[in-house]
């Protein structure tokens, strides 16, 4: 029987850990290696695959395209080698750091408020949070799961709907009161209206009238950078919002806010996906567990 010479195992896991800490003298450090024997065993292994994995500069590592795919497989075959040792003990259990990404809005009102519990029940895993409106690219961030609201564009990751929320336009009293309460769309030209400044953002608000639909441009003087930016302004009074549904229920149950012109609300829904690497159908254990978990908790309705 042929000796193993070669331990691909402990290679892709030394390459792995280059890319995730930014070099090699950090994954040198992490393994007790020096950075000349981290950085000869990242060449032997190129040198046998007869491809470059990541471009080498002064001052940082860059993936090629086949690191890129090398890495995210990589990742995924190690994560499964882990949980496969996990499962064959008697007390499996998950285990291991989670990266999660969420947008402002859903990390405020759902992500952060249910992550003692989480954490208290799986005491083995570990999170770091990132919050913010824009889309991450799930790989360049190592991201484990990524919460994405509205229309998914198509990709190689494996979406997980956690449901749908309708949007609404929202004002202070104190906004109101001052400036009238708008009865037609039309009535919106004559107000403050706030809206977002990130990319994925619709070009306007949809509303309907007499069976028509209209989309009407959003021109106020503050824009923001996230939902819950826009909610605070809408709270100090500054303009009009539209907002989601979840984000506004307790303001307008407690007054803060009041809906306006809801007869012309065209019932749009926003969808809320947690999305993921998996689609060569393995999920480390630790990532399921959080799917399952924000499936059963989250509540989008309003």
């Amino acid at each position: 029987m042929a000796r193993l010479e070669t331990n691909r195992s402990g290679e892709l896991e030394v390459f792995v850990r280059v890319i995730e800490l930014g070099g090699f003298s950090a994954a040198a450090r992490s393994f007790g290696m020096t950075p000349s024997a981290v950085s000869k065993l990242v060449a032997r292994l190129e040198q046998r695959l007869a491809t470059r994995l990541v471009n080498r500069s002064t001052r940082q590592l860059q993936l090629t395209p086949e690191g890129c795919v090398f890495y995210e497989r990589g990742v995924r075959i190690l994560a499964e080698l882990t949980d496969a040792e996990r499962c064959a003990s008697e007390n499996a259990a998950p285990q291991g750091r989670l990266r999660i990404n969420a947008n402002v809005p859903f990390g405020h009102h759902f992500l952060l408020p249910l992550l003692p519990g989480f954490l208290a029940q799986y005491p083995g895993v570990s999170a770091e949070i990132v919050l913010t409106d824009e889309v991450v690219d799930i790989l360049e961030h190592r991201t484990d799961v990524a919460v994405r609201a509205g229309p998914l564009k198509s990709s190689t990751l494996v979406a997980r709907k956690l449901g749908g929320t309708r949007m609404v336009i929202v004002g202070a009293p104190a906004y109101l009161d001052r400036n009238g309460l708008p009865k037609k769309p039309a009535d919106l030209a004559k107000h403050n209206l706030l809206g977002p400044n990130y990319v994925r953002a619709q070009a306007g608000w949809p509303l309907r009238q007499g069976g028509e639909d209209l989309v009407l441009p959003v021109t106020g003087n503050a824009q923001a950078g996230d939902g819950e930016a826009l909610r605070a302004l809408a709270l100090a009074g500054l303009g009009l919002a539209r907002l989601a549904a979840f984000q506004v229920r307790a303001d307008i149950a407690a007054g803060r806010l009041r809906p306006v012109l809801e007869r012309c609300n065209p019932g749009d829904v926003e969808e809320v996906h947690a999305v993921y690497l998996g689609q060569g159908g393995y999920v480390p254990l630790r990532v399921r567990v959080l799917l399952d978990y924000l499936v059963q908790h989250v509540d989008l309705s309003a």
